[in-house]
């Protein structure tokens, strides 16, 4: 197969005023016929021959003004013939029935092209904040009139319940860094014909085309493009940066994928047998060391960044990817842009065929510019995903050493505080994501005695130990507001009324939302919390002596608009405990169990205090000069 490799960037319809150049690889064919159709619903297209050339590609240079029409490849393999739309298609019409034709100058925003771009942040200045785009705006509460669509990121000043700032204003409230989207490519698991079907979109068909379901328009492939572009500038604008959450492990189907019918299962990972190997958990897994799929998948990201001005990728089970194909994927973007954000799952979702050896898993990512979700982590602080285990925060015990690991963003702190990274950012620090039980849900199913005060300061608590850990701070968006999916633990598709970002929670969990949002606005004032190279910690972090079930730790700052010292504890005990204070003060109390003041005045602890009393369920951080 590697003759038959094929280098070119031209792969898709190649819009000019005056022709349209269409190239396919499929090394298989026998023939290949382009139709084109002049109207997305068109039953019968007008077809046209295409040639082959070298290296397993069909090309087409059909004259012509084309622009906006609709096209489909014919593929005929051992005399069967076949219709799909073109893998590198850049726009479709509804339910992805058939590519188009497009030309991009001519679907840009007004400003899109100098919009403003957010600045330059290192990994660990880095705060993910997670979010579906129906969930985002779907409640009736919203305020928002594009509800579940792109555009509702384009609503400012939006209001709920008692007049709290909504969508896009509450984003910037929060002072999150980043928007990590859930799928926003065309994904097959929803009808883009229904309004209000669902789907969290783990589930692709054409990976170079915006979700149409998302658009007030599916059937037109332009208004998806316009609108998604829309999304991405007022994003921007607001100084918050995308991440797009990339599938690129599986598709929603085989046999009948526009993969499979333009080259037979050469795509997928299969065994000996000629069945598909299922390391996804979805059927099937894309064979990402095959060169045209690693080229695939490098088109396909490079084609978001460029053309979408896309700031980062999450990889969904990374583990399914080669090392080399990620790594490859990692030195093409960074030309694209240098800031790029890169991060994933490292693991699978069941036994796949690639070696273990090759799979880019915890591990894997040290020194490659990639970062990976740190389950050691996410587990120590809140127990199991889904059931009534235990953690740090909700009454687990022993869990002092891996909750310190995690602080210390997962280096090679010492001999007994070892970690899986090389440097912090690294590691993407989180207790709950739209996988499993939300962490609210999660905290009242394994604490069914706790009072409902204990369960928020839970929350609380939780998010606190990640937004003062160094390395890469992730939220699932909600959380700050207790999220909370009625217990269920896989919501993919059960509908806005279970999923949705219900409002009326930030009017009731108003003192939650402040505090979470002090945090992280105080983690972005100090540099010392954000520290990228782990010689830094090893020299500026240092923990102290507590009683069992809390931690405490100072770190010593040389910046010069940090605080010289701050002191963090976190008691997770459901009782007062003492800790003896690391240096004389006076001591600014800018964090207590209610409150984050960054502007004072502030509690303070003077000189002759040597020990200080933390309260139950709370994290305390105090500073001085």
């Amino acid at each position: 197969m590697k003759s038959f490799m094929y280098n070119g960037d031209d792969l898709g319809a190649n819009y000019k005023k005056e022709y349209t150049l269409f190239k396919v690889w499929s090394p298989f064919a026998d023939k290949i016929k382009v139709v084109i159709y002049n109207i997305y619903n068109d039953i019968v297209g007008n077809e046209h021959n295409m040639i082959k050339k070298e290296n397993g590609v069909w090309e087409l240079i059909l004259k012509g003004d084309y622009k906006n029409k609709y096209y489909n490849y014919k593929v005929t393999i051992n005399s069967i013939e076949r219709e799909t739309p073109d893998p590198y298609t850049k726009s479709a019409t509804i339910n992805g029935k058939k590519g188009m034709i497009v030309d991009f100058n001519d679907l840009n925003p007004e400003g899109w092209e100098n919009h403003s771009i957010p600045s330059y942040l290192k990994y660990t200045e880095s705060i993910i904040y997670e979010m579906h785009v129906r969930d985002f705006s779907i409640d009736k509460n919203s305020g928002i009139k594009n509800k579940g669509k792109y555009l509702a990121f384009t609503e400012e000043k939006t209001k709920g319940i008692n007049k709290v700032s909504t969508g896009i204003n509450h984003l910037k409230e929060l002072g999150i860094t980043h928007i990590h989207l859930l799928p926003v490519f065309d994904f097959q698991s929803v009808d883009e014909s229904k309004e209000g079907e669902y789907n969290w979109g783990y589930d692709p068909y054409l990976y170079c085309v915006p979700e149409g379901s998302y658009s007030t328009n599916p059937y037109d492939g332009r208004i998806r493009i316009i609108e998604f572009k829309k999304m991405i500038k007022s994003l921007h604008e607001n100084n918050i940066r995308v991440v797009m959450d990339m599938v690129l492990n599986h598709t929603y189907k085989t046999g009948n994928s526009p993969f499979d019918i333009i080259a037979p299962k050469y795509y997928y990972r299969t065994y000996e047998n000629g069945t598909y190997s299922n390391g996804s958990g979805c059927g099937n897994e894309i064979a990402s060391e095959k060169p045209m799929v690693r080229k695939f998948i490098i088109d396909c990201l490079k084609f978001w960044a460029t053309e979408y001005k896309i700031d980062g990728f999450r990889f969904d089970l990374m583990g399914l990817h080669d090392i080399e194909t990620m790594k490859e994927v990692e030195k093409e973007l960074r030309k694209i842009n240098p800031n790029i954000l890169l991060y994933g799952e490292p693991w699978t979702g069941g036994i796949s065929s690639l070696d273990y050896k090759l799979q880019f898993r915890k591990g894997c990512q040290r020194g490659t510019g990639i970062a990976v979700f740190n389950d050691g982590f996410r587990n120590a602080v809140k127990g199991d995903n889904d059931g009534t285990g235990l953690g740090f925060i909700n009454g687990g015990y022993d869990l002092e050493n891996k909750i310190k690991k995690g602080i210390t963003g997962s280096i090679y702190y010492n001999d007994v505080l070892k970690g899986f990274a090389n440097e912090p950012g690294e590691s993407i620090n989180y207790v709950s994501s739209h996988d499993n039980l939300t962490l609210f849900d999660k905290v009242e199913k394994s604490n069914p005695e706790s009072t409902k005060e204990e369960i928020e300061k839970m929350n609380k608590l939780a998010l606190s130990i990640i937004l003062t850990s160094q390395g890469v701070p992730f939220i699932h968006g909600g959380s700050e507001i207790l999220r909370s999916k009625n217990g269920h633990n896989n919501s993919y598709n059960l509908g806005d009324e279970i999923n949705k970002i219900n409002w009326y929670r930030k009017n009731r969990y108003i003192r939650t939302f402040e505090y979470i949002k002090g945090l992280i606005h105080f983690r972005k004032s100090q540099k010392v919390m954000m520290l990228d190279k782990s010689e830094e910690i090893k020299k500026n972090l240092r923990f102290i002596e507590t009683p069992p079930k809390a931690i405490a730790y100072i770190l010593n700052s040389t910046y010069e608009k940090d605080y010289k010292y701050i002191f963090i504890v976190h008691n997770a005990n459901k009782k007062e405990v003492i800790v003896q204070l690391p240096k004389k003060g006076p001591w600014k109390l800018v964090v207590n169990e209610f409150e984050v003041n960054l502007y004072g005045p502030w509690i303070e602890i003077k000189e002759n205090i040597k020990q200080l009393k933390i309260p139950p369920l709370c994290t305390y951080i105090l500073c001085k000069n």
